[in-house]
């Protein structure tokens, strides 16, 4: 099948990549000509592992291809994929300025009949706006379906998500359109639900914020954890054998962040708002969210009292492990936070570094993990990357002044953390 990608972001990059990796002649479309020079050289933009190979191997084997074309893309491929920002705008709501202009360029270029598909993660009913859109642009009245594909990747493991995804959604009307789209999936033997462009759309938005409610339920059940002196991960672990409830996303911590999830709940919210429905649920998980990072500042305070000149040891920075995302990253947000409040923050994380800089570059940034506990006051671990399990705990404490450990992700574990001399304070035990 051919196929065009347009947006060679996350979603757009990692799908089109491994597309062709199972045998699709896939072309990327990017309006950005450094990051286009960067792709056909092999080079990734982006920390995902496993991405850069595949890009590499089937850049040689020939599927796989990339240009700043929206034309040339339309031209060569059946089926084109919108895989473009949407970003939130300051009420909760999508900007949708990407996805409307996207379609008016394909309806421009639009000579036979193509199947386009929206793989970002849109609004209910955009399927039917892009439709309009392009009918109405599309001067040459050419035949085309409109499909809604939504993406369910986490990042980190997104390779693995899009090679065995736990399912397929598709939004079609069209039984010609269907047909295409099981054709593309069919290499990657996974359950295929198809449903209206409505339906779909509304599941990606669902599945994110029931994700979402999850995190917040079991952070709330840490505040209780807490003061009943109880221990949140024996809890979450009864809970979880239960197999109507799962062990997944019941894992207590500093909150949800990352390009996903605080996007899609406010986005959800606006929708449901917009429909005629006040979804106070998903305001009040959104609330959660938030308590709870304030909550962890709290403790650092109660127990450091003035951050002013504390020097403050910063384990991760990325949003979550496995990623150099630092978008919406409470990492982030609590080094920000240090920094506002007059600590002087050393930092280090294995692959988000480059990235803070950029957004703040008022801290340091060590060369190791070990770096950050030298004369410092305590150290903080907001990102759960398992190397930091693993390190010398015992050596790092020689360097610190206090032996004090903030574990926002309960990452080491408490009794060998107190053996060792340390004064640990965890999440919810």
């Amino acid at each position: 099948m051919k196929i065009a990608i347009i947006g060679s972001g996350y979603v757009g990059l990692t799908t089109g990549a491994c597309f062709a990796d199972v045998g699709h002649e896939v072309i990327c479309v990017d309006n950005d000509e450094k990051k286009i020079k960067m792709l056909k050289q092999g080079k990734v933009p982006i920390y995902e592992p496993g991405l850069e190979e595949i890009v590499k191997k089937n850049l040689s084997k020939g599927l796989l291809h990339f240009t700043e074309s929206i034309e040339e893309g339309v031209e060569r491929s059946l089926v084109i994929f919108i895989a473009v920002p949407t970003p939130p705008l300051e009420d909760g709501s999508v900007d949708m300025t990407y996805i409307e202009k996207v379609a008016r360029q394909i309806a421009a270029v639009l000579k036979d009949y193509r199947v386009i598909v929206d793989k970002s993660t849109v609004p209910v009913k955009t399927g039917e706006r892009v439709y309009q859109t392009i009918k109405r642009y599309n001067s040459h009245n050419i035949d085309f379906d409109v499909v809604s594909n939504p993406e369910f990747l986490r990042e980190g493991v997104a390779v693995k998500d899009l090679l065995h995804p736990d399912r397929v959604v598709i939004g079609a009307m069209s039984e010609r359109a269907i047909k295409i789209m099981k054709e593309i999936y069919s290499p990657f033997n996974a359950p295929i639900l198809i449903t209206d462009l409505n339906s779909a759309e509304l599941i990606k938005h669902a599945s994110n914020s029931f994700l979402a409610l999850k995190i917040s339920y079991i952070n709330a059940l840490s505040r209780i954890c807490e003061a009943a002196g109880a221990n949140v991960q024996m809890v979450a672990e009864g809970m979880g054998l239960d197999h109507r409830i799962g062990k997944h996303f019941l894992k207590a911590g500093i909150g949800w962040g990352g390009s996903c999830f605080p996007k899609d709940v406010a986005a959800f919210i606006k929708i449901s708002q917009e429909l005629g429905y006040d979804f106070k649920l998903l305001k009040e998980v959104s609330q959660i969210n938030h308590d709870q990072k304030e909550h962890f500042l709290r403790k650092i305070r109660d127990v450091l009292w003035v951050l002013k000149d504390k020097r403050i040891g910063l384990l991760g920075l990325a949003f979550k492990d496995n990623t150099d995302d630092i978008r919406s990253s409470v990492a982030m947000d609590l080094a920000m936070t240090f920094v506002k409040e007059g600590a002087i923050v050393q930092a280090f994380d294995p692959k988000a570094m480059e990235k803070a800089k950029e957004k703040l570059p008022s801290i340091h940034y060590c060369s190791s993990a070990q770096e950050v506990a030298v004369d410092s006051d305590c150290i903080v671990i907001a990102t759960e990357w398992e190397e930091f399990r693993k390190l010398d705990w015992k050596s790092m404490k020689s360097t610190m002044i206090s032996p004090i450990i903030f574990d926002g992700r309960n990452l080491l574990d408490k009794k060998e953390m107190t053996r060792m001399g340390f004064h640990y304070i965890g999440i919810g035990n």
